[in-house]
């Protein structure tokens, strides 16, 4: 068996024996298969954190009850199951080669081969296998009545700023928030207001937004200037975003919301398209990460975290915990030392010729990669099933000091 093959073997099976580890009744085996799982996973896929001090809080949660929790998403391409299959956009992956990788081998309209961050996220707090799309209104009446569920908001190519879906037409983030309150009075209806108030205050909330705002509505293709770009100097416009998002998780709060897992920007610069895009002198002829983009990103993530911490000094007093989960440190390590985690390909995607390749140009009649698992990126901006399995356990430390009570 490749290398590969087995890295990414042992992380579905470190998958399901973290599963078996919450909710077995022997909690001395299951923290034995979890260590041993762990520890594999380090091992053969590369993923570095203490071992003991994760354990030390999976063990406090075995103790606690009502562990299984509900987990509603929000965000972009980056975490949509297909909430853009039911609306007029072009912003769309629900056919082939998408979903190669998922079951069925099925193209559900996320944009990857596979599984995404809040998908392995919802299977490991035993909320469901798979987030599904909150717009398939036909499932929606089974999603109500199911104690806990895993329903995602999210649309590709939306974000906080509302320019940013103008010319999309994917759902903005304000218009999520709305859905989410539909869904409520659905929930309340059907199961009763307290029943309902209980599900959404131990329910995790994952935002993961605000990659597209920087993309499209403020450097844009780097050819024209966009009209974000020409009103807000950098450091303004990164204030601007982040004032849309305290408002938004503050709108999270306001219905309920207590446990907020907010997700910062990847590290945009090492982007395949955004390496293609780039002209001029900016251009990296080897592909390399664009560094001018990773600076702002860190800068802006780490206000992000200054933020939160305000938030959640404010929100305290009710109860609310929020957490910052990685993406920019875990996807850096994973394109920086490749061969640590079996890749081979870190600055294009598996779809085409991955330089450009995304949604339509992402279709059919496009070639693709023999074997992902070699491959960072699917397509030309987002990562592989693999590479999201690695960013999801980089934070599995963060996710259970979210949730625990």
């Amino acid at each position: 068996m490749a290398k590969e093959t087995k890295g990414k073997r042992v992380q579905e099976e470190s998958s399901e024996r973290f599963i078996s580890f919450r909710c077995g009744t022997n909690k001395e085996k299951a923290k034995a298969i979890v260590i041993n799982g762990i520890q594999k996973i380090r091992k053969d896929v590369g993923l570095r954190f203490n071992t003991i001090a994760f354990v030390s809080k999976a063990q406090t949660l075995l103790n606690s009850s009502n562990f299984f929790r509900s987990v509603y998403t929000f965000g972009d391409s980056f975490v949509d199951p297909g909430n853009n299959n039911y609306i007029e956009t072009n912003s769309k992956s629900n056919f082939p080669p998408y979903g190669r990788d998922f079951v069925n081998h099925t193209p559900t309209g996320r944009f990857s081969n596979g599984r995404l961050f809040p998908d392995f996220l919802a299977y490991s707090l035993g909320a469901k296998k798979y987030q599904r799309p909150f717009l398939d209104q036909i499932a929606l009446n089974s999603y109500l009545t199911e104690q806990p569920t895993a329903i995602s908001f999210a649309s590709a190519t939306s974000g906080f700023d509302p320019l940013t879906t103008n010319t999309t037409n994917a759902i903005p983030m304000s218009t999520q928030l709305e859905y989410f309150k539909q869904y409520k009075a659905k929930l309340q209806n059907k199961i009763g207001k307290k029943r309902a108030a209980n599900q959404i205050k131990k329910a995790l909330f994952y935002v993961n937004a605000g990659s597209d705002d920087f993309a499209f509505s403020y450097f844009g293709d780097g050819l024209n200037q966009t009209a974000r770009y020409q009103t807000y100097k950098l450091p303004d416009y990164e204030q601007f975003v982040l004032q849309l998002m305290q408002q938004f998780i503050q709108g999270l709060s306001d219905q309920g919301a207590r446990k907020i897992a907010v997700t910062g920007l990847p590290p945009l610069g090492c982007i395949p398209i955004v390496i293609t895009l780039l002209p001029g002198p900016k251009a990296s002829p080897q592909r390399n990460c664009v560094d001018y983009q990773n600076s702002f990103v860190r800068d802006f993530n780490s206000l992000l975290q200054n933020q939160l911490k305000s938030m959640q000094s404010k929100l305290s007093k009710f109860g609310t915990k929020i957490a910052y989960i990685d993406f920019e440190q875990p996807l850096l390590d994973v394109i920086q030392n490749p061969n640590k985690y079996g890749f081979t390909a870190v600055n294009k995607g598996c779809c085409g010729t991955g330089l450009y390749e995304i949604g339509r140009k992402c279709n059919q009649t496009t070639p693709v990669c023999a074997d992902t698992s070699k491959y960072v990126f699917w397509d030309a901006a987002h990562p592989t099933e693999k590479t999201y399995g690695i960013i999801f356990a980089s934070n599995i430390p963060t996710i259970l000091g979210l949730i625990k009570d």
